[in-house]
């Protein structure tokens, strides 16, 4: 029976150096004037670049991919114990070269883009030259593809024209190339009407609106997009025409792990915190940790954060096991689910319990209730998730035509009664003699 919570020694060493590398040199990159996406900034080759040097000697670089593509093609529940360390940091992603989106849009073009795309996008995407955007949501369909308006046609010269909008394209600012979700055969069935194109972002046509940014923050990196006649050639096409949907669940389902466990990751950063307020932080009559409401605010986050990261590393075991995601999809859903409301319910209690500095542009708690909330939002809203899980646990299940359930007690003692009525008539012959 295997049935095991250790890490193997090795492993753990890694995870080890990569605890103190993350504190000591990439966290301070957070608090610069400097954005992860901004891979030609001078700054960035400066900083990062050694930093990335130093993640490559050691072999953690791009993990999640094969060896074929320079990584070491790990399982989830390893790239999730990576990813609880590197969700402390808005850097770390970038230094150990998995960071989204580029992360998805480079696994799609391994499995599905030709040659040409591969040697035209993948290598540079995977050394961290450039970066990329994901041109998925619209503005009036958020990211439910079915309600999606913008269009690839055929121009008639084995080409397309783009025409439409997209809403929060992460990182366009800065992107070499969007993969774009396009209604190529608006007449084929509801899940085959879309199509993915490689699109250079300095194609004629393509503009960014504006970049908006979440919170209250000025001027962010979530590109509003608009494409106006933009001419591609057929070889923009990534993998199947009609295939966008497929393509899409693949880049989605282990991204959803690898956002869980950083998450984790930011929620016990916000526990150590709360944790050294309450030690620290004096009242009249004691430190705030001596306070009971204090404690049982401490005592349910510890709490809710070690099920949570329970569920989503035996969900991440499970992927390793069955490699297919369709047979963890419920387990995934939850994980989507959950990962919200933990993340909310502990920076919230952060939050309060630093008082006024808690509300502050001084501390991260803030930021981090707004994640929790796009958390909520981000790759399929909680209640999309919340409606898969129902569905695949409710279809397991037989219903009965009964007047009563199987499952009453007055049944259930008529069954117990048949079912050992010899043994029971036995006893009362043995009483009765």
């Amino acid at each position: 029976m295997a049935w095991d919570f250790e890490t193997d020694p090795d492993f753990q060493e890694k995870l080890d150096w990569m605890d103190g590398f993350v504190r000591d040199e990439v966290e301070p990159l957070d608090r610069l004037k400097l954005h992860p996406a901004d891979v030609k900034n001078p700054l960035y080759n400066r900083l990062v670049r050694p930093l990335q040097a130093q993640v490559k000697a050691k072999g953690l670089w791009a993990c999640h991919l094969g060896p074929e593509l320079g990584g070491q093609g790990y399982g989830q529940v390893k790239l999730g114990l990576m990813n609880e360390i590197l969700g402390r940091s808005h850097f770390a992603s970038s230094v150990f070269g998995c960071q989204a989106p580029d992360t998805g849009n480079a696994e799609i073009i391994a499995h599905y883009g030709t040659q040409a795309q591969k040697d035209r996008y993948l290598r540079p995407l995977l050394d961290n030259e450039i970066v990329s955007a994901f041109s998925m949501s619209e503005p009036t369909g958020g990211s439910d593809p079915l309600t999606f308006t913008t269009r690839a046609e055929p121009d008639g010269e084995g080409g397309w024209i783009l025409n439409g909008e997209k809403w929060f394209s992460t990182n366009a600012k800065w992107s070499e190339f969007l993969i774009v979700m396009a209604v190529t055969d608006p007449d084929a069935a509801p899940y085959q009407r879309m199509s993915m194109l490689l699109v250079p972002t300095n194609t004629p046509g393509v503009e960014i609106v504006r970049n908006v940014g979440v919170g209250y923050a000025g001027e962010g990196s979530e590109g509003y997009m608009r494409y106006t006649d933009v001419r591609l050639p057929g070889e923009a096409l990534l993998g199947e025409r009609g295939g966008a949907f497929v393509i899409s669940q693949t880049r989605l389902g282990g991204g959803r792990i690898h956002h869980a466990m950083r998450t984790v990751g930011q929620a016990r950063k916000a526990l150590d915190l709360m944790c050294q307020r309450a030690v620290s932080r004096q009242t009249r009559d004691g430190p705030l940790a001596s306070k009971q409401a204090v404690q049982m605010q401490i005592a349910d986050s510890w709490i809710e954060l070690e099920q949570f990261r329970l569920l989503v590393l035996h969900t991440a075991w499970k992927i390793d096991k069955y490699k297919d995601y369709r047979k963890v999809r419920k387990d995934i859903a939850a994980v989507k689910v959950a990962m919200p409301r933990v993340y909310n319910a502990i920076a919230t209690r952060a939050l309060h319990i630093h008082g006024a500095l808690g509300v502050s542009n001084e501390m991260p708690f803030v930021g981090q209730v707004i994640g929790s909330l796009v958390m909520g939002i981000a790759d399929g809203p909680t209640e999309v998730h919340q409606v898969t899980l129902a569905r695949q646990l409710l279809k397991r299940i037989q219903p009965s035509n009964e007047l009563f359930p199987s499952y009453s007690i007055p049944q259930q003692r008529e069954d117990a009664l048949e079912k050992y009525a010899e043994i029971l008539a036995e006893v009362q012959e043995t009483e009765a003699a």
